[in-house]
């Protein structure tokens, strides 16, 4: 058989053609999707205000397409002018990307839940009109205020406005609304010595999104403290892309108080992947700097290591690993941290993604209590523990993103983070702190 021979230019040259039309493929969806989203939610509006005054109906639907041109816009500066080279230098600012995400992200949202309710509306007329046209038609109803079919709008135009004002005000203060959740763990094996110890656990600071809003963030460090915790473990992602984030926080994390300790691991953003991974030297010297703010901060930064932990002639085994999880960088090594440990001992892991509980710890270790974080639960849902309610559309990625999860004897605790990063704002999700006391049976 004969085989025609390809050259490497000719195999590169198929290879980034093939790539660049599946790219161009996805963009055109992409923007082809966006563009319903916007033209459906107008036809919707422009049905719904047909009524008012011409005054008030010009300025709602100029408002419309102002808010297109705003949100759409912003993004694209953004990503024209979002370097890394100029993040490091401090040259700009998470203000412009708080901006264009939460806009975005607000504006195309709300008119999504619009346009649903109007894709009902529309569905009901065209149900309306196969029974006219197929079957009698039926009587008309005189003086009718608002049909059924109306009602559809006015519906989503209601829920519309609900949606973006909790939007507006997770983006404005409920960011900065810091909870407590409290858990109280048993366990038989617990040394006698620790038994009642108060863990508060904090995680996914994200510091470069605060913009330095010191007093915004102080009250969450105060409420950090009035716990009184003998540990205080902090669950990774301290910054979000550069150390130079964490650089005016250093004072106020050195506040936190723990009468034992504090201890600390890296998150998956702390490695400077995502805004250096082609700059290895900047990569290297930011993390050099990140390692010493955690020891600046009084934490001890655990890198795939254990420390133990006296009091009265007993012990326990903290363990930190660096980030392992699904779908991200595994710079986790569990057997390395677990080296030196006592199969009896009891251990606590810190381990920033909770996929590393279900693939490598639970069933192959005998950790106790895993301390996790990365998820946010999505920075926003609904929670009505009351009620058995537990919605994030984080769900969608993570069987467990939020509170305590349990197989068998071993513990998960996923934390929903301290800060925010992308949508510059918390809706049915607000910013948590942890306290668990551990037990002895």
């Amino acid at each position: 058989m004969f085989i025609p021979f390809c050259d490497a230019s000719a195999i590169y040259t198929a290879t980034f053609a093939l790539h660049l039309f599946f790219s161009m493929t996805r963009l055109l969806l992409t923007l082809l999707l966006f563009s319903g989203i916007e033209i459906y939610a107008f036809k919707g509006l422009r049905m719904s205000v047909a009524a008012m005054d011409p005054l008030w109906r010009k300025v709602i639907l100029i408002a419309f397409w102002s808010s297109t041109v705003i949100a759409y816009g912003t993004i694209v500066f953004m990503m024209l002018n979002w370097t890394a080279r100029h993040e490091w230098q401090g040259s700009r600012s998470y203000s412009l990307f708080n901006f264009a995400i939460g806009f975005f992200i607000i504006a195309v949202t709300t008119k999504l839940i619009f346009g649903t309710f109007h894709m009902f509306n529309d569905l009901a007329n065209g149900v309306k009109w196969l029974g006219q046209k197929f079957f009698a038609n039926p009587p008309a109803e005189p003086h009718e205020k608002m049909t059924r079919i109306q009602f559809f709008n006015q519906l989503g135009l209601g829920v519309a406005a609900v949606w973006a004002g909790s939007m507006i005000y997770g983006v404005t203060r409920g960011k900065f609304g810091y909870r407590v959740l409290s858990e109280r763990i048993v366990y038989p094996d617990l040394p006698e010595a620790f038994d009642g110890v108060r863990i508060v656990q904090i995680s996914d600071l994200h510091l470069g999104s605060f913009n330095q809003a010191f007093d915004d963030v102080q009250p969450g460090f105060d409420l950090i403290n009035s716990l009184d915790a003998d540990f205080v473990f902090f669950t990774g992602d301290m910054v979000n892309n550069f150390a130079q984030e964490a650089e005016p926080w250093v004072d106020r994390l050195a506040g936190i108080q723990a009468k034992q300790g504090k201890f600390s691991i890296l998150g998956n953003h702390d490695y400077g992947d995502y805004a250096m991974g082609n700059q290895p030297e900047l990569k290297r010297k930011s993390q050099e700097r990140l390692f010493e703010i955690h020891k600046e901060a009084g934490f001890q930064l655990l890198r795939n290591e254990n420390v133990r932990i006296e009091k009265d002639g007993q012990s326990i085994r903290i363990l930190g690993s660096e980030n392992w999880g699904l779908g991200f960088h595994q710079h986790g090594d569990l057997a390395k941290t677990m080296e030196g440990v006592g199969d009896e001992e009891f251990k606590i892991l810190l381990s920033h993604d909770p996929t590393h509980w279900s693939e490598q710890v639970i069933g192959q270790t005998n950790i106790a209590l895993t301390l996790s974080g990365h998820t946010h639960g999505a920075q926003m849902g609904v929670e009505l523990p009351q009620f058995g309610i537990k919605l994030s559309p984080v769900s969608v990625r993570y069987k467990r993103w939020g509170g305590l999860y349990a197989e068998g004897s071993q513990y998960l605790y996923i934390n929903r983070g301290f800060g925010f990063l992308a949508f510059p704002g918390r809706v049915g999700m607000a910013p948590e702190i942890t306290l668990i006391e551990l037990a002895r049976a």
